[in-house]
């Protein structure tokens, strides 16, 4: 190509801007061309050829790092490079169609944070007369114990998969989630710890307290995040805790103490 093109040129003919041809030589991963009698660069055929190459490796996602060493590789070295490109590609693509999925679940109303075993568990409930609103609480504790006891979380799938074939225990679960409108220094929340705490004590794969949590040591701040929550708007939810933990304890139940006050 005699005389060559100037970069400006350059960058339209092989669909790029001036900044990209100039970032690339920065990259090193173009040479700088000869300079014309002029004084100015001039840029040729296989110069664009070079530039073109670099812009389809880095639109199919090759890291600029790695474009030099796939471009100046002999043929053989140059295939295996592009095999493992597409390898990496084919693994993000994977990824990103999972991700889609994700969105698209949660733009749909599933319920994408929880594992198919737990919504299962979710279904049933409504089985057992609670109402939407209480299984949404439900389902905001089982998120939060798979984020901050994920090596529990199967073991309290267990528990709660035990408590839904246990009759006794879920009439106090019901009546636990009907104390949520009474008054805290109401005497039904402390007849219904009683019965709460002797069923645990009782049947102690019942206790809602994951596996793995007495291990951690932030194990008090953890368990305070789960046994808290919702308890902000419901008051004798926060005193029948409270109560059960008390008689738990006095017999001699490890729980998790409570977080010192700030």
């Amino acid at each position: 190509m005699t005389g060559g093109v100037t970069i400006g040129q350059a960058a339209a003919f092989a669909g790029m801007t001036v900044k990209t041809v100039r970032h690339y030589h920065r990259r090193g991963l173009i040479e700088d061309p000869r300079r014309h009698a002029s004084g100015y660069r001039r840029y040729g055929s296989a110069d664009l050829l070079r530039l073109v190459h670099i812009r389809t490796l880095a639109g199919a996602g090759v890291p600029l790092a790695e474009i030099g060493a796939i471009l100046d590789a002999d043929p053989d070295r140059f295939a295996t490079a592009l095999v493992d490109v597409e390898r990496r590609l084919t693994d993000r693509i994977n990824d990103l169609i999972a991700m889609r999925e994700t969105v698209h679940r949660l733009a749909t109303g599933d319920r994408a944070l929880l594992p198919d075993r737990a919504l299962a568990l979710l279904d049933r409930a409504g089985d057992f007369g609670f109402t939407p609103d209480d299984v949404s609480m439900a389902r905001e504790g089982l998120v939060l114990v798979r984020a901050l006891v994920p090596e529990g979380f199967d073991d309290y799938l267990s528990r709660i998969e035990r408590a839904l074939d246990d009759p006794r225990y879920m009439s106090l679960i019901k009546r636990m989630w009907c104390a949520a409108e009474w008054e805290p220094d109401d005497p039904r929340v402390d007849e219904l710890a009683t019965a709460m705490a002797d069923h645990y004590l009782a049947h102690p794969s019942l206790l809602p307290i994951p596996a793995g949590l007495q291990a951690r040591t932030d194990s008090a701040i953890r368990y305070s995040l789960l046994t808290h929550h919702g308890q902000e708007q419901k008051p004798a939810w926060a005193r029948l805790t409270a109560l059960v933990e008390t008689h738990l304890r006095s017999a001699g139940i490890e729980i998790a103490d409570h977080t010192p006050a700030d």
